[in-house]
């Protein structure tokens, strides 16, 4: 068996990304299914679960995304 990679080896049930998020369990569901937030892993036949490093960085790029569009607008928070 191989090694996994380290940014794989946290696995976050929805409650813990609804927590991250800010997002409803519809939205985080809406989102996936337009391709604008992580898919799930499927850890068994009614269970899944998100990569905690895909979750971040979907976290850091709207916090980045956030400060571009603020700067662009002469907002500054």
């Amino acid at each position: 068996m191989s090694a996994i990679p380290e940014n794989l080896t946290s696995f976050l049930r929805l409650p813990q990304v609804k927590q991250r998020t800010g997002l409803s369990r519809s939205s985080i569901y809406a989102k996936i299914s337009l391709g604008e937030f992580p898919a799930p892993v499927n850890l068994g036949a009614r269970a899944v679960a998100w990569i905690d490093a895909e979750v971040q960085e979907w976290i850091s790029d709207r916090v980045k995304a956030s400060r571009i569009s603020s700067s662009a607008d002469g907002v500054t928070r």
